[in-house]
């Protein structure tokens, strides 16, 4: 059998790319991109990538020429996804949300070749352009990439920037062009930066078959049938869309294009377009439920939505079912794309709804396309019990993990050591088998050796009817070392007030629901929690304000502060104790 080897009608390499000419094949007459009143079937959609495609060639890309894309969910960048690399180019879809700085240091970076950008944000991407042309850049010898402009396709503004508008380049290019042959499957297709939640943003490098195997993945673990109407409320720029970007057009779905995610858009393309499935962070949930009236629509079926970015907490998983809202978990980061959903079993149909919330919260086990998932002692590489208490670090193995840092090789050794990609993530495993997040490494709080997961911790928070985000982090104690701080966003009262709840009122829900040692310790009322660019909630500033506060309890003795402590201390001694990985 060794001696049967591979050859042209048994091996090709594996490419999403061919997801659209299947598309253009089977659902040529299907709707493929609706963006307001702009239609286009799923055949013109790729003669329009092939044309666009062309059209790049006359910028001279090729092979692994990076293409980067400052836009919104607008039908360009869907294009981009395909056409990019139907040039033989690798696409660099940058956070719309980033400053200046941060969209130069990426185009430095990552070496540009051209720059696509829509009308929005030019005055952004003209800032990001003049600190390159600064003499510090000019001295590196760095060229400057070609821009070309996007144009909204259904209002055109008429704006003017850069060499090119993107619809030229569309209807210049030739219908007819053979795109660029992908040779190797491991050859680069996507360059995303990390947020920087924890550190310096990195370029990961996703791969050809990466991206082909991580998109079937996430498909079949979201049981998502074919056809689906798929409402873009998850930036594109986030992990491609978590490869949703590309996995679209396997199911020969359409594409509802949305420029902002409001509540009154989502709801209005939902109950127009008749959405099936979409994608968000948590963050969205709170747009969707405190909607107005007005920006409200009735949802005719049921919408399945996956959420991930950040763990949503039971509660609030249990308030969107009554909007009509079909909640499914996934877990990944840049680094691997959505590599976990919370697959669901028939046996838990019949628990109590609030049962079954708890469930979807956990991030699930990992998709079909992912060969290994693990909870580990990172300095033993031993797997930590199956019990849902013993914490150690969430481990990955498989195709769909990145090829690696772009132009960061020690980055990338350090994520790879011992043959798995360490996540960062804090995690316990089911006997199950399912896992579920406790923290990041660096944001459990160890109090008086006690381990305290955040999560867990801002899972209660959010139980209470009138919070609205809710963020834990570590603050120094004078017993304990560190104990939990609460920074919260009160949702208003029937009066449109917010300064009714107090800290008491929080501190005294928390200790009907949690042991002693979780409770929070100091409460802090804040009218927004601090977000990074992708709506994750900024720890680190969080943080640093919880290091200048003093604890809510206070010691007017010695012996007082002592009966104080072994009042606790017995309430720790009659739990099980939580004992993280020694990285901790």
């Amino acid at each position: 059998m060794d001696q049967l080897p591979k050859c042209d009608a048994n091996y090709v390499p594996l490419t999403p790319i061919n997801f659209l000419k299947r598309a253009a094949k089977v659902y040529g007459n299907r709707h493929s991109v609706v963006y307001e009143g702009i239609h286009f079937t799923w055949q013109q959609t790729y003669e329009r990538c092939l044309c666009l495609a062309d059209s790049l060639r006359s910028f001279d890309i090729s092979k692994n020429d990076v293409v980067s894309v400052l836009a919104p969910n607008i039908p360009a960048l869907y294009e981009m996804h395909f056409a990019v690399p139907m040039a033989g180019g690798v696409i660099n879809a940058i956070n719309t949300r980033l400053n200046p700085n941060h969209v130069a240091t990426i185009l430095r970076h990552s070496e540009a070749k051209v720059f696509f950008v829509d009308y929005q944000f030019v005055q952004l991407a003209r800032q990001a352009l003049q600190i390159l042309m600064s003499s510090e850049s000019i001295s590196s010898k760095l060229v400057l990439p070609s821009v070309v402009l996007i144009d909204d396709i259904e209002s055109p503004t008429g704006a003017i920037f850069g060499e090119w508008e993107y619809e030229q380049l569309v209807r210049k290019g030739n219908p007819g062009h053979i795109p660029f042959e992908v040779q190797d499957e491991w050859d680069p297709i996507a360059l995303n930066y990390t947020s920087g939640t924890t550190s310096e943003p990195k370029g990961v490098v996703y791969s050809h078959r990466g991206v082909f195997l991580g998109s079937l993945g996430v498909i079949i673990g979201w049981e998502m049938a074919s056809e689906p109407v798929y409402m873009w409320s998850l930036p594109m720029f986030h992990c491609n869309g978590w490869t949703f970007a590309w996995g679209i057009a396997a199911r020969g779905g359409t594409n509802v294009c949305l420029r902002n995610t409001t509540a009154k858009d989502m709801y209005r393309n939902i109950a127009q377009h008749r959405v099936t499935h979409m994608c968000c962070a948590p963050i969205v949930f709170n747009i969707l439920l405190e909607a107005k009236p007005e920006e409200r629509r009735e949802i005719a079926s049921p919408v399945q939505i996956l959420v991930g970015g950040a763990p949503p907490p039971a509660s609030l998983l249990e308030k969107m079912k009554p909007l009509g809202f079909h909640v499914t978990h996934s877990y990944g980061l840049t680094e691997v794309g959505p590599a976990l959903v919370c697959e669901w079993q028939a046996k838990w149909n019949n628990l109590p709804s609030q049962d079954q919330s708890k469930i979807m919260a956990r991030q699930g086990i990992n998709s079909v396309a992912l060969a290994h998932m693990d909870v580990k002692d990172l300095n033993t590489m031993i797997s930590v019990p199956r019990d849902g208490k013993t914490m150690g670090e969430i481990v990955l193995k498989g195709s769909t993990v990145m090829k690696g840092y772009f132009k960061d090789p020690k980055a990338t050794a350090k994520a790879f050591k011992n043959g798995w990609f360490a996540t960062g993530d804090i995690g316990v495993i089911h006997p199950d088998g399912y896992l579920e997040i406790k923290d990041r490494s660096k944001d459990v709080i160890i109090s008086g050796g006690e381990n305290i997961s955040s999560v867990e911790l801002e899972s209660v928070l959010y139980s209470h009817p009138r919070v609205l985000e809710a963020a834990v982090v570590a603050m120094p104690h004078p017993v304990w070392g560190e104990s939990p701080c609460a920074f919260l966003a009160i949702r208003k009262n029937s009066d449109g007030k917010s300064n009714d709840l107090k800290e008491a009122d929080i501190i005294a829900y928390c200790r009907k629901k949690l042991p002693r040692y979780m409770v929070p310790k100091k409460v802090e009322f804040i009218p927004e929690l601090p977000k990074t660019s992708t709506g994750k909630i900024q720890k680190f500033q969080l943080r640093d304000l919880a290091r200048n506060f003093v604890v809510s309890e206070t010691f007017p003795s010695k012996n007082t502060a002592q009966v104080n402590a072994n009042t606790e201390m017995q309430g720790r001694q009659a739990l099980p104790s939580r004992v993280a990985s020694s990285r901790l």
